[in-house]
């Protein structure tokens, strides 16, 4: 510490802090004076300590968000952005699909509220949603054995089933095809799930590797969980038949496996909404499973991508357990995100609760 001394001047005190850098010395310069006295001139080199947060990495961008990122601050008029799949018209500008442009004109003109939702969601979107996945006929629609919630697209109904999970799974264990979505694996290792994979695609042949699966299910252990891309596999696009799903669907039943199935392209695979449910209604209808997951998305098949609209399903042995079941996710999604958004919702709800809408969309 340097100090020097002056004399005659006015009162006056000064904090000047020169450097402040994580790791850095930082110089003080201080002025202390009073009217007609001393004056003290003080320099001082306090040593800070590492910043809180220095050994925290870089962490490398998204395989897939990242791309479109890049796209936008490419400045070639010829770029072309193979990210992110999205509806795009012509020109390639985003495109809203006629019927989510009417249904939402007609939520604006009845000036709705913007109160919270139930921690679980609008109730009408998610009948809706789950009478979308397994067919308005179905015996399981009316049975009331279905706990479904509203999420936040389909990563957050994929994620909501992970922490359950990971909280109530008697085995913590899931399993994922070879390949899958690259955000699969990321989710489930936050749940702090064991991941393992099993054969899905053969890239001899480029098709579906029904031998390898099979093979692989067989040796799954009991009570494990196995992620199913229910149509428009992401990212091959290679599905199995009807005859193979019942192959693996017997499989899976037989050695009491847990299916989680990704349903995010309902209506992209054969362009029918209810062919596109084929496989997951097998397992539901013939082969009765007694618990099944369901993570549903409207981001792709409504384009609406930014409204975040999705729905996550458990399917329980009866309807006492699927209200239990129902008690326990609500605590979880309050603890993640309270309750969801309103608005992509109540769009939603408007096109599959209208005939016109409805058939306009599908």
């Amino acid at each position: 510490i340097l100090s020097l001394k002056l004399s005659d001047l006015v009162t006056c005190t000064l904090l000047r802090v020169f450097d402040f850098r994580p790791g850095v010395d930082v110089v003080v310069l201080s002025f202390v004076a009073a009217m007609n006295s001393k004056l003290s001139l003080s320099f001082a080199v306090l040593r800070r300590s590492s910043s809180f947060w220095s050994h925290v990495k870089m962490g490398p961008p998204d395989a897939i968000l990242g791309i479109t990122e890049a796209y936008k601050r490419d400045k070639n008029p010829k770029k072309i952005n193979l990210g992110a799949g999205a509806y795009r018209d012509d020109s390639g500008k985003p495109f809203v699909l006629p019927s989510v442009k009417e249904a939402e004109k007609r939520l604006l003109e009845r000036n709705l509220d913007k109160e919270y939702a139930p921690i679980s969601g609008l109730p009408e979107f998610c009948k809706l949603a789950f009478n979308l996945a397994v067919g308005e006929q179905s015996v399981v629609a009316k049975s009331g054995r279905n706990t479904t919630v509203q999420s936040i697209s389909g990563t957050g109904a994929l994620r909501v089933a992970g922490a359950f999970l990971a909280n109530f799974g008697t085995q913590k264990d899931i399993w994922l095809p070879t390949p899958t979505w690259g955000n699969h694996k990321a989710i489930y290792d936050h749940c702090d799930l064991k991941v393992h994979f099993y054969r899905y695609y053969d890239p001899k042949t480029c098709g579906f590797d029904s031998r390898g699966c099979l093979d692989d299910l067989n040796n799954i252990p009991k009570h494990h969980t196995v992620l199913l891309h229910a149509c428009a596999h992401n990212p091959t696009g290679v599905d199995p038949s009807i005859e193979q799903w019942r192959e693996m669907a017997q499989l899976i039943k037989s050695h009491d496996l847990v299916p989680l199935f990704d349903f995010a392209y309902q209506g992209f695979a054969s362009g029918d909404i209810n062919r596109d449910a084929s496989a997951l209604r097998l397992f539901i209808e013939e082969f009765q499973f007694p618990s099944l997951f369901i993570a549903q998305s409207f981001a792709k098949n409504m384009g609406l991508y930014g409204e975040r609209v999705g729905a996550l399903t458990l399917l329980c042995d009866s309807s006492e357990e699927a209200e239990r079941c129902l008690s326990q996710i609500k605590i979880l999604i309050r603890t993640m995100y309270s309750n969801p958004p309103v608005h992509g919702a109540r769009i939603a709800t408007e096109i599959l609760s209208d005939p016109q809408l409805r058939s306009q969309w599908s």
